[in-house]
């Protein structure tokens, strides 16, 4: 079949919640169904092996199609890859990620994949490592309801790329929140500072002020009242105090529409924002 005339699948995959958009292919694409479907976290098992099943429960009639999943991002661990002039080929980009990632997370590296953004010398690049078990379960799935994985990406990244062109400013402080997740990360000349990846175990409102003010104090350059772009589809209500010394600057989706398989809230379902991870 040719791949101009397959259906897309698009998929947000979260510890507790599956969101699948399917649309049909052809001259102008049509979204002909929409699932949310929530799901409850098995103990002892990794977090995503509950989020896969759910998928899979609901990946039906799939044969045939282009299958794209977007990652939550407490599948996701990411570190910074500041510009090195002398890095240049995709092997030294791949061994700059890999000695960035084991400073930090030491030998759980060896079991995840990772995947770096386009790389330039002068600018740097990001790395998202992923469980490399949830790609394999992912690539299986794909192979046992025979469509094609096309794509896999972290919700930061996705989101980030999306309203890229739309956010402007010579630091740049960019907040993804999701149902008990605060992903933060600081460009600062289009150069990616860092990335902050933490649970929120209380109070998402609370926690995003700490981890910015924290994160600024990492930068070591907060202006007076700091700007703060942030995308929280589940959090719709969410402020910040008026004197906190930071003002959200909602992600623009008024001039580039939120993708379909974004979560958003769930009714009847507000505890799920107080989920720990």
């Amino acid at each position: 079949m040719s791949r101009l005339w397959r259906d897309q699948i698009q998929v947000f995959l979260a510890p507790e919640r599956v969101d699948l958009v399917r649309f049909s292919r052809g001259f102008k694409s049509v979204q002909t169904a929409k699932v949310t479907a929530l799901c409850q976290r098995a103990q002892g098992v990794p977090a995503w092996q509950s989020a896969v099943q759910n998928l899979e429960n609901n990946l039906t009639d799939a044969a045939g199609t282009e299958l794209t999943i977007t990652l939550s991002n407490h599948f996701v661990r990411y570190v910074t890859l500041p510009p090195q002039a002398e890095i240049a080929t995709p092997e030294e980009v791949k061994s700059y990620a890999a000695f960035r990632l084991r400073e930090i997370y030491a030998e759980r590296i060896d079991s995840w994949d990772l995947s770096v953004s386009e790389w330039n010398p002068v600018s740097g690049a990001i790395c998202a490592a992923v469980p490399r078990d949830l790609m394999k379960q992912l690539e299986a799935m794909s192979a046992r309801h025979q469509c094609k994985l096309k794509e896999v990406e972290p919700y930061l990244a996705s989101v980030h790329d999306h309203w890229r062109k739309l956010l402007s400013g010579s630091t740049l402080f960019f907040a993804v929140i999701e149902t008990g997740r605060i992903c933060i990360a600081i460009l600062s000349n289009g150069i990616w500072h860092s990335i902050r990846n933490q649970r929120i175990l209380h109070s998402a409102a609370d926690e995003l002020l700490a981890a910015l003010d924290q994160e600024a104090i990492f930068f070591g350059n907060k202006e007076a009242i700091e700007l703060v772009y942030v995308f929280a589809p589940e959090h719709p209500a969410l402020t910040l105090p008026s004197n906190c010394g930071w003002s959200i600057i909602p992600i623009p989706t008024d001039r580039i529409s939120v993708l379909p398989h974004y979560p958003s809230v769930v009714p009847d379902n507000a505890g799920m924002d107080q989920c720990p991870a």
